[in-house]
C-alpha cells in the first residue's frame, strides 16, 4: 500500500462572538478564538453532530463539521496524554518513502493514524460527496503485536473499533483499546451557535480536504510542558503538537476553508487539565472571515524559523531588524504564529513541508489577508522584475516525477506572511542569497 493514503490518481464556555470591521473586505467579520475545556463538553456516543436545518449537510454546515472533527480529534490527542494505559502505547518509527528526510528518526503513533482515519470517517458520513478526497499524512497501515499488518479505520459500532485497536496493540491492552474506542465514537457537541449560520459559497463537492492529524508528532511524543515561551513563541514542546485540517477548491487547488485546533494550549488552574483553543479561517471569493483579528504590522518584520534553517538564511533575515529570527518545532505551529502575530513571516528554504501542514493555516492566513507562497517561486519572479501577485501555493496537483509523500512536499520552500510589505521585506533579504546558489532549497 502506498505511504500517501487516499489520493486519488488523476466545548464548554466560549468567548462571546462580536463582529468587527475589516479594512480588506466588506464581507469579513471576525469572532474572537475558542478556549475548550474538554471535561465541560456534552457529549453523547455517536459521531459528530452539529446543528444542520433539516438534517442534510450542506455548506452552511461544513464549517462547523471541520471544527467539531478537530474538538474530537484533539480530545483523542489529550487523552493519549493523560491516560497512563495510552501513554505506554509504543510509537512506530517511519522508513522508506513515508520518512521525512528532515528528522533523523520520524515517528507516527496511533494517535496519529486513528485521529486521521476518525476524521476521514465523520467528515465522509456527513458529507458523502467528500469520501475519496479527503486526505492525509499518514499511511493508516499500522503493525500489530505479532508484526504483521492491520489498517486502522474507525468501525461501525464501539465493540468493533476495540477489536481492531485490541489486534494492533495486542490483548493486554483492552482497557487502552476501550479507552480510544470510546473518545472516536464519542458525539461531540459545538457551543459555537453562531458557526451553524456561516455559509463559505463553496459546495463539499467542489473541495478536497487535507488533515495532519498530530503536527509535530516528535514533540508529541516526548510531551514536554516545562518550555519556557521565548516572545510568546514556545521554541518546542507539546505547545506545539497541532491539529490541522484544512479545505482546498479541487479544480483550482486554493485553500478556502481551515481550522487549526491546539489540543494542549494550557492547563487548567482548578483542575490541572489541558485546554484546547481552535481558530478557523473562510477564504472563498470576495469573502474573508476568521476567530482571530489581523495583527498590527511591526515596522520592521520579525520572523520564526526551523532549527534546521542555514546560518546564511538566519543571517539575511536577522538583517531586517526586527530582531534575531526566532526558533520553533512543527511547521503547523510556525504558521500559527504569524497567523497570530507572534511572528510576521515563516521562512522555510527547505523542502520539508508538506501539503497537511499547510493548506489549514493556509486558508486563515488567506482570509487575514495573507497567504504562503514558494519560496523559489517567488524569488524567481523577482529577479524576473516581476510586479503582479506572487503566487501561492496549490493543493490539489502532485508534484511531477516524486513518489510517496515527495508528490506533495512543499519544494520551493515557503514564506508565510499576514502583511504584503513583510512579504516583500523577506524577498528583498533573500534574494542575494537566491543569486549566489546559498538557498539549501532553491
Amino acid at each position: 500500500m502506498s505511504p500517501v493514503p487516499n489520493v486519488p490518481p488523476s466545548p464548554p464556555p466560549n468567548v462571546p462572538l462580536s463582529p468587527v470591521p475589516h479594512p480588506h473586505s466588506g464581507s469579513l467579520r471576525l469572532l474572537s478564538q475558542r478556549i475548550a475545556d474538554p471535561a465541560a463538553a456534552p457529549a453523547r456516543c455517536g459521531g459528530v453532530a452539529v446543528a444542520v436545518a433539516g438534517g442534510a449537510a450542506g455548506m452552511a454546515g461544513l464549517l462547523p463539521a471541520l471544527v467539531a472533527v478537530s474538538q474530537k480529534a484533539a480530545e483523542v490527542a489529550r487523552l493519549c496524554r493523560a491516560e497512563e494505559p495510552l501513554l505506554r502505547l509504543r510509537p512506530a518509527e517511519k522508513s522508506g518513502p513515508e520518512r521525512n528526510a528532515r528528522f533523523q528518526r520520524d515517528f507516527k503513533t496511533l494517535a496519529d493514524v486513528l485521529i486521521q482515519e476518525l476524521i476521514k470517517h465523520d467528515l465522509g458520513t456527513q458529507f458523502p460527496e467528500l469520501r475519496g478526497h479527503i486526505h492525509g499524512e499518514e499511511s493508516s497501515e499500522f503493525r500489530d503485536a505479532q508484526g504483521g499488518t492491520v489498517t486502522v479505520r474507525v468501525c461501525a459500532t464501539p465493540g468493533d473499533t476495540v477489536a481492531l485497536l485490541l489486534a494492533v496493540l495486542g490483548p493486554e491492552q483492552t482497557r487502552a483499546a476501550e479507552l480510544l474506542a470510546e473518545a472516536v465514537h464519542r458525539e461531540v457537541t459545538l457551543g459555537d451557535t453562531e458557526l451553524d449560520g456561516i455559509d463559505p459559497g463553496v459546495s463539499p463537492g467542489d473541495l478536497g480536504i487535507w488533515i495532519d492529524p498530530i503536527d509535530s508528532t516528535n514533540e508529541f511524543i516526548g510531551g514536554r510542558e516545562d518550555v519556557a515561551p521565548i516572545d510568546g513563541i514556545a521554541p518546542e514542546g507539546l505547545r506545539s503538537a497541532l491539529v490541522l485540517v484544512g479545505a482546498f477548491d479541487r479544480h483550482s487547488g486554493v485553500p478556502v476553508l481551515g481550522v487549526i485546533n491546539e489540543p494542549f494550549f494550557q492547563r487548567d488552574p482548578q483542575t490541572h487539565r489541558w485546554q484546547g483553543r481552535y481558530h478557523w479561517g473562510v477564504a472563498h471569493g470576495d469573502t474573508r472571515l476568521c476567530s482571530l483579528s489581523p495583527p498590527l504590522p511591526r515596522p520592521r518584520p520579525r520572523v520564526v524559523l526551523s532549527r534546521a534553517e542555514s546560518a546564511a538564511v538566519r543571517g539575511a533575515l536577522g538583517s531586517l531588524g526586527g530582531g534575531p529570527p526566532l526558533l520553533a518545532a512543527g511547521a503547523g505551529y510556525k504558521l500559527l504564529c504569524v497567523a497570530l502575530g507572534l511572528a510576521d513571516a515563516f521562512v522555510l528554504s527547505l523542502p520539508t513541508t508538506f501539503a497537511w501542514d499547510s493548506c489549514a493555516p493556509h486558508a486563515i492566513l488567506r482570509a487575514l489577508g495573507g497567504g504562503v507562497v514558494a519560496l523559489e517561486g517567488a524569488l524567481r519572479a523577482r529577479r524576473a522584475g516581476g510586479t503582479g501577485e506572487t503566487p501561492e501555493l496549490r493543493y490539489h496537483r502532485p508534484e511531477p516525477g516524486q513518489t510517496g509523500p515527495q508528490r506533495w512536499a512543499n519544494r520551493g520552500g515557503l514564506v508565510a506572511f499576514v502583511h504584503p510589505p513583510h512579504l516583500r521585506a523577506v524577498l528583498a533579504a533573500l534574494g542575494e542569497l537566491g543569486e549566489l546558489g546559498e538557498l539549501p532549497g532553491c
